[in-house]
Order: C-alpha cells, then sequence, then structure tokens
C-alpha cells in the first residue's frame, strides 16, 4: 500500500536543505523496523527527517523546483516499496540519497529527450541584482553566482560536488550513493573543481571590463 498523504515540498528555498536535525541512527532504526512492518506513520516521520536534503539534492542536479519536488516524492515513494528489502549494510540516508540520484539522473535524460524533440525553446534564468550589496547582502550575490556556476557542472560533478562539500560526506560515502568507484568521484570533484575555478576567473574578468 502506498503511504497516504505523502508529500515533499521545498520551504520555497533549496536552503531549506540545510534545515535538517541531525541524522540520529538508533532512531533511524526503530523506525525503519516500524516502516518495515507497514507502519505508514513511522515512514512518515522519515520523510520529514530526510525531505529537506532529499530535495536538495535533487534540486541540484535537476535545477528545477517543480522537477525537483517530483524527483523527491517518486524517490519516497520507491523508497517505500522497495523498504523491505533494505537490510542496513549501509545507512538510510546514504541508500535513500542513492535512490533519489537516481531517479534525478533518469529525470534529466527525460528532460534532455524532451528538449531534443522541442528545439527552438529557451530556459530563461534568473541572474543576480547588478549592485552588489555589502555584508551579507555581499555574501548572498555570491554564494548566488557560485550556486549558478555549479549548475552549469555535469550531472555526475554537480552530485560530486553536492554531497561532498553541501552535505559533508566523505569520498567513499559519496562513491556508495552515486554507485561510483571513489576515482570516479575524485576526477569528478577535480574538474569541478578546475570548472569552477575557470568560469569564476571568467566572469570577474568579464566584470572588470
Amino acid at each position: 500500500m502506498k503511504p497516504e498523504s505523502l508529500e515533499v515540498r521545498s520551504n520555497a528555498s533549496a536552503q531549506a536543505a540545510s534545515n535538517t536535525p541531525q541524522d540520529s541512527a538508533e532512531e533511524d532504526l526503530v523506525l525503519i523496523a516500524r516502516a518495515q512492518a507497514q507502519d505508514q506513520e513511522a515512514f512518515r516521520s522519515l520523510v520529514e527527517r530526510y525531505r529537506d536534503r532529499a530535495y536538495g539534492l535533487a534540486l541540484r542536479i535537476v535545477r528545477a523546483a517543480p522537477d525537483a519536488e517530483e524527483v523527491a516524492q517518486d524517490a519516497f515513494v520507491r523508497a517505500w516499496f522497495a523498504l523491505p528489502r533494505f537490510r542496513g549494510e549501509a545507512r538510510f540516508s546514504t541508500w535513500l540519497y542513492r535512490i533519489v540520484a537516481r531517479r534525478a539522473f533518469d529525470r534529466m535524460a527525460t528532460l534532455r529527450r524532451r528538449r531534443e524533440r522541442q528545439t527552438g525553446i529557451e530556459v530563461a534564468s534568473g541572474s543576480a541584482g547588478s549592485d552588489a550589496g555589502t555584508g551579507r547582502e555581499e555574501t548572498q550575490i555570491l554564494a548566488h553566482r557560485l550556486e549558478r556556476l555549479v549548475a552549469d557542472l555535469s550531472d555526475g560533478q554537480r552530485a560530486a560536488v553536492t554531497l561532498f562539500y553541501y552535505e559533508g560526506r566523505s569520498v567513499e560515502q559519496v562513491a556508495e550513493t552515486l554507485g561510483m568507484p571513489t576515482g570516479t568521484v575524485k576526477t569528478h570533484l577535480s574538474r569541478a573543481r578546475a570548472a569552477l575555478r575557470k568560469a569564476w576567473l571568467t566572469r570577474e574578468r568579464a566584470m572588470m571590463r
């Protein structure tokens, strides 16, 4: 049975992904055991605990809020049906993020195919204000610029950067989550850093002209 009223929504900002409380492994185990026994309330508790981070990961891969919500929703539904097969070889968060990442990559592939069929459609993106403020406002503008540069990375690089830098996961944990060899993750991170550095310097030079 699909959990009733299972909804995954953002708090109108990708920054909401950072507001999830610290994971509690022991509480997870209790909730997982109950959810595996078809306790929908226990599963909803897991959704509440991880939905912001799941949404945040999806958003950084698919780059559009509606698509990210759809990906996160689909990931939790799939997690519900796959939960009886969860044996705890990895942490629940790692297992869940792997599902989210795969669904996000699938969504990106679908969107690419759709764009190929619907040529001539431009996807508009917002831009930061031209007047940079000071203090917190300036920090927000710089963060926004970095977010836009991250959005231009390849899918694999963007996912690796999100998990490694934004989620604070180790290379090994990123590799496990994305189903990649650790060497591939290191390559993604190295190339992502180089691409971000180059893009940032290019933009700085353009602004100085």
